[in-house]
This record gives structure tokens, C-alpha cells and sequence, in this order.
């Protein structure tokens, strides 16, 4: 892999001063670097304790680097465990055969790694050359520890320093410009520990001219808190001139993956986290939910059995008493239940709302939980029976025959009584008459009874012919009451007859005349809006008019009125007391006079109205005019910049950064061209106190321009947000600017209309165009509604640039699974199918880690040890996978 001779020759190879490539760079190997004793020995000290900080991962490490790779034994272990991968089975023989067998092993596994190796040969490393195995050593550190090491689109060596350069940028007197200068006053190794864990380094405690307490102090922090070896001496780096840079990159290395491991280690915290709130809140609704449904279903099957108890009532104050609490529950009891079932379901759909958009399986209530239907039918059914039973409640009063008869006969209610209610009056006298007749055999009855006992010679006759007489007399006295009312009725019913039809004639006759002076009055109060002297003339001519028939008017006015006259006359000569206002209209007589005094006092006052409108219409004119020229021109001019904003959002070049500033410097323009439309605003102000609604000499209003202004200022506005929008995207999600520019030509490609958004068919037409499958068919219209919802929830029928990257980006970017909720647990746990309480309590809050310990199962996988915990399946069943 290595050429060792071929550093020397860089300067030729590349006299422009351009480094070679990644690989070519960092695998030429100066042979006669090593031939430093100071370097040479940095390095066997370095590469020493980066093995056996591997090596003690297998249970076992190197003393001597040349020496204890020589068989190949623990070259192959180190591979394993730094790759993760297992490499052929070792020969185990002591023969210098099989331990070139074994080392040709592992280069063969290092070249398969994409590494070509150049002068390095198994038997060098078997005879124990120091150079060859460090120059191995160095290939293998360069591949397994620095070159997938990625910071902005840079690697390995370059990407390395610039992670140093970033992190190390805000401390004082460090400058990583290199791995060997840079580093030697040790400064640069603190600020390194100390912007990761600030806690473990006073870093303004440390002086630039002490670089050996400055490298002790952090490889001893960094030995006893990051789990890194120390793998150079203080004294090593500060007595060399120029520090070995193989060194510095290999323990700087360790340093970046240390904390890289860590960073992983909080992301996946983060996200347990994250997932385990949206779980707690979840299963804190699903309780809420559960306990207001079990109070309102033990509320229903109390309330049931007393709906459907049908016992029979034997009273009537017992079954008035029934229908009361029927009454008491329909409007105090049931109604706060109804307004919980409401609650309730509000919180299930709240609920499911939640679970889904946080990708978790519908919640399923409790069996029994949803009753309220056999609720509705128990009291459907209650009040059938009630009602029922409470048409039976006559049958429980006894029959009671009562007399006052003769009160009823002589009231003279029929006095202050309508027609119709006189009507009624008679009909009801003639049913009494009827029912009264009825009787008669009764009457007859009584009195041949008592004709019969007194032929008898009853003992009592006396007192038996007296009642008897008692009842003849009170049946005579009914029959001429009976005639009396009567003729009352009739009498009365024929005078209500001739006051009905005056009624009838006065309400024929005072509605059209009422309407008449209606008009008249609304005509002369009515503000008129003339635009010309030939107007205002046409409604002065039609004033004179109206006033012309004035004369007539007032005669139908006096007949009506004569009408109403005759009404009380017959009503004061037959002693008729008039029950109310004439049963055909609304008019009185007064109000007639009362709108009659009110158009003449009009007349007038429209006559001055109409001729100071003559006179304000010859100042209007010029107010039109004033206003008109400068309308214009800013009409045009608004609508012409609308237009180029439309253009500029189609068509936007360059970055968006450029386009932003664009954009603002056009913004800028168009609010210096607001004076004109103040001064517009003024001429307007003019025109609406000369009460002028109309311009001839222009298509513009104010109101028109004002909202083309301010929708000028929204639309330029809304285009710098939605490039600022989509800054904040490309940043966010990782997006690239050519990626932005395809998704803005696929979306310009289909507005064909080119109104900045795409309608649903458009939208469809782009999906496909970028491979979604939203054909015609029923799946591909079921995908195409999902998508649909998310790009355009309040279902405008219209999708956004905006809201289509937004969909874009969130089709690209991850998302929490349970694949990634196992692989979070598994970066907490150390790479262990298993998870321990200990290590949920020092990685999680606590909180969230004893809800976790609580809902995780023992795991039970072959590697088990007392008290693991099964973090896989309680991550599957956070998503519905499996229970919980």
C-alpha cells in the first residue's frame, strides 16, 4: 500500500504547488522521516497505545510494536475488532510459514478495504522491521480512524483539521493551522476537551508559555474522563522541534471519535426523548379519555333500569309525581351528560389526531365504553310511556256533576267580544242548548217519579214533590236564560256584522293610501345621488309633479277617515264596547293623520335639498378631474409592478441569497414611490367629503388602488418571506441549491398559468413527473388525497411553492421510526442488544428514564445479564409493532 520513497518526489510531481489526492497524499510514506530518532519514537508510542486501546476491547494489548505483530496473531484480532468484521481463521503453527500466512491475512483484508498497498510485504513485518509496521500501522489508522472523518464535504486529513479549526475557533492563543506546529503548546488539546466538556478544563487558567502542564493536563483529563489513552509524553512533543504529525493526527483522531461517539450518544437521547414525550402525553390523554368515559357509562347504566321501570302508578299526585322527575331528568340531569359525551368525543378525536401524526396505531376504547345509543332509546322509549299514561290521568278524577249554569247564562261577555269571538260565543250556546235538551228526559223522568210515589202515598211525598218542584222551577229558569242569551248573541253578532264590514272597506281603502304617503315620506327623505345639472333638473320636474296631486290625496284621506267616523257612531248608539283596532290592518286613523302632517312638513324640505344639490354639482366636477389624472398613472404603474413580481418569482437566478437581496433592493423602490399615493389619498379624502361616489374620467377608485398597493407590498413581502422560507429549509433539511432549483423548475413547468401556485390536476401532473405513483386508478387516488392533505390542508383545491418544498424536503428527510428509536437505545447501550437501568438513568432525564424501566421487559436473548433490559421490542411497540 505504502511507498516510502515516494514523498520525496511530491515537489516534483506537483511543482504548481497542488497537493495530490486524499490516498495518494497521505499513503506516501517518507522513509526517512522514521529516520528521526525523536519522531520514530513518538510514533512507536503513539501507535502502541492507539492499538491497544483496540486491543484491550478483545481482552488482551502489545507491548512491543514491531515485535508482537510478527506473528500475525494480534494484527488479525486488532482488524477485527477496529472493522467489525471477522477475518479468516489464523494458522495457530510457530513456524515463520504460518505467521507469513497469518500477517498476508490481514494485508489481504486491508487491500480488500480499497487500499492499495506498495512495498509493504508480509515477511518485512514477520522479521520485525520497525519501519514497515509502523508505515502498516499508519495505513491502517489512516483507514479505519481518520479517512471517514467528514466535515462540509471535506475528509480524512482535511476534514480532521477542519473540525479542529472549527471547534477551537473562539479560544484565545489557539491557531490549528496544521498537526504538528499547532499543537505543541498544548493549548489547543484543552480548548479541544474543554468546548465538549467545559466542566472537565479551566481553560483561562492556562498559560501559553507552560506547554508541559498544558499536555499533561489534558491527556491526563482526557485519559481519566474520555476514555483516552495516553499516547504521547509532554516532554516528547515539547523537546522536538516539529512534533511528528502521523502522532498528533492519530491521537487527535481518538479525540474526534471520543466526542463524535458522545454527540451520537446525546442525538440519541434526544430522540428517545422526544419519541417518550409524544408516548407520555399520548397515554396521559388515553387515562383522561378513560376515566370521563367510565364516569359517564356508570351515570348511564344507573340512569337505564330507572328509564325502564314501567311500574304502574295507582294515584294521581303519585303518577304527577313520576312525570316531575321525568321532567327534572330531561332538563337538569342529562343535559351536563350530553355536554360530557361531546367532550368526550372531542378528546377521542383529539387523540387519534395525535397518534397519527406521531405514527403511533389508533387507540381502541375499552369494550362498553360507547352506550349513550341504548341511553337514547331508553328515554325514547320512557317518554312513549309516559305519555301514554298521562292520558289516562281524567280517567283517575271522578265525575262531578257541577251547577253554575245560570252565572254562565247571565255574564255578558259578548259586550266587549270581536265578531268572531261572538261566533265562538254561539256555537258553544247552541252546543249547551243541545246538551241541554238532553236532559229534558231526565227532568221529565225525576217528575213521573215523583208523580208515581205520590200515588203510592209514599211516607216522604211532601219533601219528594218539593225537591221535584225545586228542579222544575231551576229547569225553567235555565230555558229562559237560555232564550234570553240567545236573541243577545244574535243581536250583538249582526252589529259586530256591520262594523266588520266598515272595518273591512276602511282597511281596503287605507292600505293603498298608506303605502302611497309610505313611499311619498321615503321618497322625500331619500338621499338622491345625481351626477349632472340634467339629473338634479329630471328630479326637481318629477318634485313638482308630486306636488301636483297633493290636492287629491287629501280628499281620499278625509273619506277614510269618515269610515272609522261611522264605526263608533254604531258602536256608541248600541252601547258595543270595540274590543281592540280594526281586525283587517294595522292602520289607525291616527297614524293616517300622523304621516299626512309628516309629507307636508317633507314637501318643503325637498324643495331646498334639491336645489343646494344644484349647486354642489357644479364643484364637483373638478374634484373628479383632480383626482382622475393622477389615478392614471398610478393604476398602470401598480399593475405593471405586480406583473414584474410575478416574473421575478417564476424566474429567480442565481443563489438565494442573491435573489433575497433582489428582491429587498426591489421592495426598497416601491416604498419610495409611497408619497404619491398619500398625495392621492388626499384628492380622495376631498372627493368623500364632497360626498362624490362616481368618476367618469377614470376606471380607478380608491379603494381599488389602495388594495392594489397594499397587495403590492403583501405579494413583495410574501416573496422575501418565501425565500427566506426556503433558506431556512435549504438549511434545515440538508438542501442543496440545485436541488432547490429542480424543485422550483418542476413546479414553474407546471403552473401553466403562471399564478405562482398549482392547482390539483397541475400538482398530480408534477408528482408524476417526479416518480410518485398517483395514477388514475384507486390506489393512486388514495396516495394522491394522503399527499394532497399535507400540501394543502385547508383544502384549497391550490398548492404553494412553499408547502411543495416543504413536502419535497419531508419526503427526503428522516424521520423517527422504531428502527431508529432501537438504533438510538442500541448508541446509548454500547452496541448491547440489551440496555441496563443504570445506563438509562445516566444517559435519560429521569422522568423519562424510570418510564422506560417501568415498560421494558427483561431481556431474555442469550447474552443476557442480570437486570437487562429488552430495549428492541419496547421500541417496536411504541410504534403499534407489538404491545406495550
Amino acid at each position: 500500500m505504502v511507498d516510502y520513497h515516494a514523498a520525496n518526489n511530491l515537489n516534483q510531481q506537483y511543482p504548481s504547488g497542488g497537493p495530490p489526492s486524499y490516498m495518494e497524499q497521505e499513503n506516501d510514506w517518507d522513509r526517512d522521516l522514521l529516520l528521526d530518532p525523536a519522531w520514530e519514537k513518538q510514533q512507536r508510542k503513539t501507535f502502541t497505545a492507539w492499538c491497544n486501546s483496540h486491543l484491550r476491547k478483545a481482552g488482551t494489548q502489545i507491548d512491543n510494536i514491531e515485535e508482537d505483530f510478527r506473528d500475525g496473531l494480534k494484527l488479525m484480532l486488532l482488524l477485527e475488532v477496529i472493522s467489525g468484521e471477522r477475518l479468516p481463521k489464523p494458522e495457530r503453527g510457530k513456524m515463520r510459514v504460518h505467521k507469513i500466512n497469518n500477517v498476508n491475512k490481514a494485508l489481504d483484508f486491508i487491500g480488500n478495504k480499497g487500499v492499495k498497498l506498495v512495498s509493504i510485504g508480509a515477511e518485512e513485518i514477520v522479521d520485525g522491521n520497525v519501519k514497515m509496521t509502523l508505515g502498516m500501522i499508519w495505513t491502517i489508522i489512516l483507514r479505519f480512524a481518520i479517512q471517514d472523518i467528514s466535515v462540509e464535504e471535506t475528509s480524512a486529513k482535511e476534514g480532521l483539521l477542519l473540525w479542529c479549526q472549527r471547534k477551537t475557533a473562539p479560544y484565545k492563543n489557539v491557531n490549528v493551522q496544521n498537526f504538528h506546529i499547532s499543537w505543541k503548546d498544548g493549548l489547543a488539546f484543552n480548548a479541544l476537551i474543554h468546548r465538549h466538556r467545559p466542566e472537565l478544563i479551566d481553560y483561562d487558567k492556562l498559560r501559553k508559555d507552560d506547554p508541559v502542564t498544558n499536555l499533561n493536563n489534558a491527556f491526563e483529563v482526557a485519559e481519566k474522563y474520555l476514555d483516552i489513552p495516553k499516547m504521547l509524553d509532554a516532554e516528547d512533543i515539547v523537546g522536538t522541534l516539529r512534533p511528528d504529525e502521523k502522532a498528533i493526527m492519530t491521537y487527535v483522531s481518538c479525540f474526534y471519535h471520543a466526542f463524535s461517539g458522545a454527540q451520537k450518544a446525546e442525538t440519541a437521547a434526544n430522540r428517545i426523548c422526544k419519541v417518550l414525550a409524544v408516548n407520555q402525553e399520548n397515554e396521559h390523554l388515553m387515562e383522561d379519555y378513560e376515566k370521563l368515559a367510565s364516569d359517564l357509562l356508570e351515570w348511564i347504566r344507573r340512569t337505564i333500569p330507572w328509564l325502564e321501570n314501567r311500574a304502574p302508578e295507582k294515584t294521581m299526585a303519585e303518577m304527577q309525581q313520576k312525570l316531575e322527575d321525568f321532567r327534572d331528568y330531561r332538563r337538569v340531569h342529562k343535559p351536563p351528560k350530553v355536554q360530557e359525551k361531546c367532550q368526550l368525543e372531542i378528546n377521542f378525536n383529539t387523540l387519534q389526531t395525535k397518534l397519527r401524526l406521531s405514527n403511533r396505531p389508533a387507540f381502541m376504547p375499552s369494550e362498553g365504553r360507547m352506550v349513550w345509543r341504548g341511553l337514547r332509546r331508553a328515554t325514547k322509549n320512557s317518554t312513549t310511556w309516559l305519555r301514554n299514561s298521562a292520558r289516562k290521568l281524567p280517567s283517575m278524577i271522578p265525575y262531578v256533576c257541577t251547577s253554575g249554569k245560570e252565572a254562565m247564562l247571565t255574564q255578558k261577555d259578548y259586550e266587549t267580544a270581536s265578531l268572531s269571538e261572538v261566533k265562538a260565543l254561539l256555537r258553544k250556546h247552541e252546543a249547551f242548548e243541545s246538551d241541554l235538551a238532553a236532559h229534558q228526559d231526565r227532568v221529565e223522568q225525576i217528575a213521573a217519579i215523583a208523580q208515581e210515589l205520590n200515588e203510592l202515598d209514599y211516607y216522604d211525598s211532601p219533601s219528594v214533590n218539593a225537591r221535584c218542584q225545586k228542579i222544575c222551577d231551576q229547569w225553567d229558569i235555565l230555558g229562559s236564560l237560555t232564550q234570553s242569551r240567545r236573541e243577545s248573541l244574535e243581536r250583538t253578532e249582526k252589529q259586530l256584522e256591520s262594523i266588520d264590514e266598515l272595518y273591512l272597506e276602511f282597511a281596503k281603502r287605507a292600505a293603498p293610501f298608506n303605502n302611497w304617503m309610505e313611499g311619498a315620506m321615503e321618497d322625500l327623505q331619500d338621499m338622491f345621488i345625481v351626477h349632472n345639472i340634467e339629473e338634479i333638473q329630471g328630479l326637481i320636474t318629477a318634485h313638482e309633479q308630486f306636488k301636483s296631486t297633493l290636492p287629491e290625496a287629501n280628499k281620499e284621506r278625509e273619506a277614510i277617515q269618515a269610515i272609522q267616523a261611522e264605526v263608533q257612531k254604531i258602536a256608541q248608539y248600541n252601547g258595543i264596547k270595540l274590543a281592540g283596532n280594526n281586525p283587517y290592518t294595522s292602520i289607525t286613523p291616527q297614524s293616517i293623520d300622523s304621516k299626512w302632517e309628516k309629507v307636508q312638513k317633507l314637501v318643503p324640505q325637498r324643495d331646498q335639498a334639491l336645489q343646494e344639490e344644484l349647486t354642489r354639482q357644479q364643484s364637483n366636477d373638478h374634484l373628479r378631474r383632480q383626482f382622475a389624472n393622477q389615478a392614471n398613472i398610478i393604476g398602470p404603474w401598480i399593475q405593471n409592478k405586480m406583473e414584474e413580481i410575478g416574473r421575478i418569482s417564476i424566474e429567480m437566478n442565481g443563489t438565494l441569497e442573491d435573489q433575497l437581496t433582489h428582491l429587498r433592493q426591489y421592495e426598497q423602490s416601491i416604498i419610495e414611490y409611497k408619497p404619491n399615493i398619500e398625495k392621492l389619498e388626499g384628492d380622495h379624502q376631498l372627493i368623500q367629503e364632497a360626498l362624490i361616489f362616481d368618476n367618469k374620467y377614470t376606471p380607478y377608485t380608491m379603494e381599488h388602488l389602495r388594495v392594489g398597493w397594499e397587495q403590492l407590498l403583501t405579494t413583495i413581502a410574501r416573496t422575501i418571506n418565501e425565500i427566506e422560507n426556503q433558506i431556512l429549509t435549504r438549511d434545515a433539511k440538508g438542501i442543496s441549491q440545485e436541488q432547490l432549483h429542480e424543485y422550483r423548475t418542476s413546479f414553474n413547468h407546471f403552473d401553466k398559468d403562471h399564478s405562482g401556485v398549482l392547482q390539483a390536476e397541475e400538482f398530480k401532473a408534477c408528482l408524476i413527473s417526479l416518480g410518485y405513483d398517483v395514477e388514475n386508478d384507486k390506489q393512486g387516488d388514495a396516495e394522491f388525497t394522503r399527499i394532497m392533505g399535507i400540501v394543502d390542508p385547508n383544502n384549497s383545491g391550490a398548492v404553494t411553492f412553499q408547502a411543495f418544498i416543504d413536502f419535497m424536503s419531508r419526503e427526503t428527510t428522516d424521520t423517527d421510526t422504531a428502527d431508529q428509536v432501537i438504533a438510538s437505545f442500541k448508541i446509548l447501550a454500547g452496541d448491547k442488544n440489551y440496555i441496563t437501568a443504570e445506563e438509562l438513568r445516566r444517559e435519560l432525564p429521569p422522568d423519562q428514564a424510570e418510564y422506560c424501566i417501568a415498560r421494558m421487559a427483561p431481556y431474555a436473548g442469550p447474552d443476557a445479564i442480570p437486570g437487562a433490559l429488552d430495549y428492541m421490542s419496547f421500541s417496536t411497540a411504541l410504534y403499534g409493532e407489538s404491545d406495550l
